[in-house]
């Protein structure tokens, strides 16, 4: 199944208290519960002003109705091709 980065921009995300990132989180679970087991959140980083969330979906568009749905912003998604780690130079 393919996986996803979708790129949130949200200004002073870096500055969300652990209540308010924890009630973003039940949304999001909340919307995949509803949406079936076909998507699947795997975990986010959260920057200054962004966060990025890796999603396992069989397509983009599926990303984008989680999105519409939770009334999350959804500013890119991009399909990732591979994965490397330190392990990779081995």
């Amino acid at each position: 199944m393919p996986k996803y980065v979708i790129e949130r921009e949200i200004p002073g995300a870096g500055n969300l208290t652990a209540e308010q990132l924890k009630g973003i989180s039940q949304t999001s679970c909340g919307v995949l519960s509803q949406m079936g087991s076909e998507i699947q959140w795997l975990h986010s980083y959260v920057t200054t002003d962004k966060i990025y969330c890796v999603y396992i979906a069989p397509n983009e568009e599926l990303v984008l109705e989680h999105a519409r749905q939770g009334g999350f912003p959804a500013n890119s998604v991009s399909k990732i091709s591979v994965i490397i780690d330190p392990t990779t130079a081995e």
